[in-house]
């Protein structure tokens, strides 16, 4: 079996070497980019910062970019009456944008208008045609130009009424279309694909590992791999015959490989992919075409996929028809990009479509963000505990004590303690939504600790009696903080960078191991040694959201407290005038 002799080769090679290399899709640039989008990149950056936190001496490579080229690109561009190059910079420049705003820390942004990726095209040809896997024949069947592929009849709706027919998946219409193409012998590599794709963990979640193989358990088609130049000209030609040009899907597929350097061996230094983030809509595409085209020109298919659902929009499916599209760029103005970000990674689950609901966004973020995490950061840091700003170190005498007399220190240390290993587990399966219930968790339990330990109740100050039990309860609390900080690290980049540098943790004490230092633990001491807070930096984390109707309400009762301290001033200083 091809497959198995391709794996084996490279188990004798030189080719295992310290890298992790991931790929988002690289998104069509028919329409400005939606949340859709932008949760399939934060997924793969997320997954990247944890491989890059938990294996620092791991070289982790993340590519993304724009899928430029096919009719639904012509149409686009003419419906904005712009040169079709301009269109696809401007559209392009769009995904950049975001990605940036949204810290998405990718090594490449390809293009598939680049001179780079056409090379990789024609050499990727090249060498499919080279070893006989490249045929042209007539050929005829159902099209759909929306999803840019051919369809059975056995993947088609027939509309009674009108006669027309619509694909069964995405419900876009499909034309019957007769052309002579060039082909790829799918057929041929069919036992190879359903080996590949029943290896352990190749298809995650399970459920699309399914979805594969019963498709794989009919015949397949051979696939058209080229398109009449007259009908699809904004395309890479097909080489030494510009009568044709590369099938988009093809086309697009090749980025993986050209974005590393393709054809130029330096690819190797990379390849195959160690994950490569598809949303469901694009599962054949990745799950049947392109392991079959890697493995008839001879190279390894990805060690895995990594398959999400959708995002409908309070219960609907997204569509420009209903005006529920939702913008990253505009959502970020009411939720923060890094709120949106977290709403994302910790609402959506990759075998289920996930559901945008304001009401659940306005409730997670300031529930979750403003309450649970920078409320507890507040408390910690307020002047009137820690009137010195500091992070303390934890006295044994009075640890002890708490740990063993108080329940919610005991609850506390329990939660810590289990921190790493439960939100590592959760991490490597790209689980982001129980990496965030585990840290929540976590926090819960230091805000109970912190309620249960009273310590507005002790006087501050260093020669107090109750001061060395102050300082444990601050440093137990800030122990919490820091430890949570460090593990939602991949999720939240920004806000948890805000919090670390608040308790002034150094950047060369965030890393993974530093999970183990902490007064839950006694494999490496108590925690940190005592040190002061920055002072430069806010204990302010994230600011409750407000609904807009809701913001004269607040407003009114900001005059009325304004009002009230005004009044209770002047009736001080009238008392202090008649005494």
């Amino acid at each position: 079996m091809l497959f198995s002799k391709i794996r084996h080769i490279q188990l004798l090679g030189v080719r295992y070497r310290s890298s992790h290399y991931v790929t988002t899709p690289i998104f069509y640039v028919n329409a400005a980019p939606h949340i859709g989008h932008l949760y399939s990149a934060v997924i793969a950056d997320a997954h990247c910062r944890y491989q890059r936190l938990r294996y620092p001496d791991t070289e982790v490579r993340l590519c993304t970019g724009t899928d430029e080229h096919g009719t639904k690109i012509q149409q686009a561009a003419a419906a904005h009456e712009v040169p079709v190059g301009q269109y696809c910079d401007e559209i392009s420049a769009r995904y950049r944008e975001v990605f940036k705003a949204a810290r998405i820390e990718y090594d490449d942004f390809i293009r598939t208008t680049e001179q780079r990726h056409k090379l990789a095209v024609s050499d990727f040809w090249h060498r499919l045609q080279s070893r006989g896997h490249i045929y042209s024949a007539a050929y005829s069947g159902w099209y759909c130009v929306s999803d840019e592929t051919f369809l059975t009849d056995s993947q088609l709706r027939l509309d009674e009424a009108s006669g027309a027919r619509y694909s069964l998946e995405s419900g876009h219409p499909v034309e019957w279309t007769e052309e002579t193409n060039y082909m790829f012998p799918l057929s041929q590599f069919q036992d190879d694909v359903r080996h590949w794709v029943k290896q352990e963990a190749r298809i995650r979640p399970a459920k699309f590992e399914k979805i594969l193989l019963d498709t794989l358990s009919e015949p397949l088609p051979d696939v058209s791999i080229s398109r009449p130049a007259n009908r699809v000209h904004w395309a890479i030609p097909v080489p030494n015959d510009e009568t044709q040009t590369v099938y988009v899907w093809l086309d697009a597929l090749i980025n993986y490989l050209s974005s590393l350097g393709y054809p130029n061996e330096q690819y190797l230094a990379h390849w195959p992919p160690a994950q490569q983030v598809i949303g469901k809509d694009i599962l054949k595409f990745h799950g049947i075409y392109w392991p079959a085209f890697l493995l008839a020109a001879g190279l390894e298919p990805p060690r895995q996929l990594h398959v999400h659902s959708h995002w409908t929009v309070d219960g609907q499916k997204m569509s420009k028809s209903k005006h529920n599209v939702v913008d990253p760029v505009e959502a970020a103005k009411q939720y923060t990009m890094e709120g949106l970000r977290y709403f994302l990674l910790r609402e959506g689950v990759a075998h289920s479509d996930g559901n945008f609901s304001h009401v659940k966004a306005l409730r997670i973020l300031n529930s979750e963000l403003a309450d649970t995490l920078g409320n507890l950061l507040s408390r910690a840091c307020a002047k009137s505990l820690n009137p010195q700003q500091m992070y303390p170190e934890a006295h044994v005498e009075h640890l002890s004590q708490l740990l063993q007399h108080l329940d919610a220190g005991k609850r506390l240390q329990e939660a810590l303690f289990h921190l790493a290993g439960r939100c590592e587990q959760h991490y490597e399966g790209n689980h982001f939504h129980l990496v965030a219930d585990t840290a929540i968790a976590a926090l819960h339990a230091a805000n109970n600790f912190f309620e249960c330990a009273k310590p507005w109740e002790l006087k501050a100050g260093g020669s107090s009696p109750n001061a060395q039990r102050l300082q444990t309860i601050i440093a137990m609390t800030m122990d919490a903080l820091r430890l949570c900080g460090i593990v939602l690290q991949p999720m939240m980049p920004q806000l948890t960078s805000r919090l670390l540098d608040k308790l002034n943790v150094p950047i060369a004490q965030r890393s993974w191991r530093h999970l183990g230092e902490s007064f839950a633990t006694a494999t490496s001491g108590n925690g940190p040694e005592s040190h002061q807070l920055d002072e430069h930096s806010s204990a302010l984390l994230f600011q409750r959201i407000v609904e807009q109707q809701d913001k004269p309400r607040e407003q009114r009762a900001q005059s009325a407290a304004q009002s009230k301290r005004s009044k209770s001033k002047r009736e001080r200083k009238t008392s202090a005038t008649m005494s």
